[in-house]
């Protein structure tokens, strides 16, 4: 697995990053059955498609549904750029050539 540079965005990074993601449609979604090996996988085979994605968590509880986040966040070595309600978006640009300009402030 390759290590990515772990950056941190900022506020007007996140505000453009939450403009990209507004018409996407989850790539993933997580049921009951919650973080499984095969939806870890599947979140890391689309971080390797897109930079930029949303997953959608059926989760009711508050608590289980952060440390969900909290878990995805470790292993992707993504960015979290918005949470609401049951959906997150997270980025992680392509370590080569990424596809999404950030500004720079």
């Amino acid at each position: 697995m390759k290590l990515y540079l772990k950056m941190k965005l900022t506020n007007n990074q996140k505000k453009y990053l939450r403009s990209l993601a507004h018409d996407l449609k989850p790539f993933v979604m997580i049921g009951q059955h919650g973080l499984s090996e095969s939806v870890i996988a599947e979140i890391e085979s689309t971080m390797l498609k897109h930079e930029l994605i949303k997953i959608k968590l059926r989760v009711s509880d508050r608590d289980e549904k952060q440390g969900i986040i909290n878990k995805i966040i470790k292993f992707s070595e993504a960015e979290l750029v918005q949470v609401i309600g049951g959906v997150i978006v997270i980025y992680r640009p392509f370590e080569d050539n990424p596809d999404i300009i950030l500004p720079r402030s």
